[in-house]
């Protein structure tokens, strides 16, 4: 486990789930917003009062998937779950970390092959033989 990374639950979020802010919210917002505040990522959300930009991703994220959608659209979805931690760049991004009930963590282990891919050319190639004329 990365002592440097903040762990969330690994069960999930326990806490109250908000009602969802935005106005007119269509059943499937709903839905997807109780799906979303089950996450581990959510008890980070709760703590840093991020439900206003959790919902506005909820209501992008389903416009993106209309076939109507334009690609400026579904780029900000993206963009908005590397910044909520929802994909794993985004916990790699956040330091987030989801731990076990052991205290093992399920994503520690990712930034270390990701720094070792960063390597210079030197230590990366330092396993392939090259002839020398």
């Amino acid at each position: 486990m990365n002592k440097d990374w903040a762990d969330l639950p690994g069960a999930g979020f326990k806490g109250d789930v908000p009602e969802f802010p935005l106005s007119d919210a269509l059943t499937v917002e709903v839905e997807l917003w109780a799906d979303l505040w089950s996450k581990p990522q959510a008890a980070a959300w709760a703590s840093l009062g991020l439900k206003y930009q959790v919902a506005a991703y909820v209501r992008a994220f389903l416009e993106s998937t209309a076939a109507e959608a334009s690609a400026g659209l579904k780029t900000a979805v993206l963009r908005m779950e590397t910044e909520l931690g929802i994909s794993v760049a985004g916990m790699r991004q956040n330091g987030w970390q989801i731990s076990d009930s052991t205290g093992a963590s399920s994503v520690a282990s990712a930034p270390a092959a990701a720094s070792a891919r960063r390597t210079t050319t030197g230590s990366w190639l330092t396993g392939v033989a090259v002839e020398k004329p």
